[in-house]
């Protein structure tokens, strides 16, 4: 057995305010009546509830990871010792190149 799947749209009516949604092909004309009092239509835009689920997508697989918890630890070396890692100090001494 074929199953047949249509979209499905919501309208909301501008006399009575309900909302209500119409199972139509997309070929299918707008509806422009109110199925309760009959009143004008309008067609909304509403959130799709798609979702990929499962492993090989980005958002499952290649997301960036929060940051926050790395952020927030001290580094190996400063846990161990209970101090600051040292740093490399910087040379603040300019060299002149000299041209003979």
């Amino acid at each position: 057995m074929e199953v047949k799947r249509v979209p499905i749209y919501e309208y909301q009516c501008s006399k009575c305010s309900e909302i209500f949604e119409a199972f139509q092909k997309i070929t299918d004309e707008p509806l422009t009546q109110c199925k309760f009092c009959r009143g004008k239509v309008e067609k909304l835009f509403s959130q799709s509830s798609f979702q990929l689920k499962g492993s090989g997508w980005y958002l499952t697989d290649y997301a960036k990871k929060s940051s926050s918890s790395t952020a927030t630890e001290k580094p190996k070396a400063e846990k161990e010792t209970g101090k600051e890692a040292e740093k490399p100090k910087a040379s603040t001494e300019s060299k002149s190149t000299e041209s003979k």
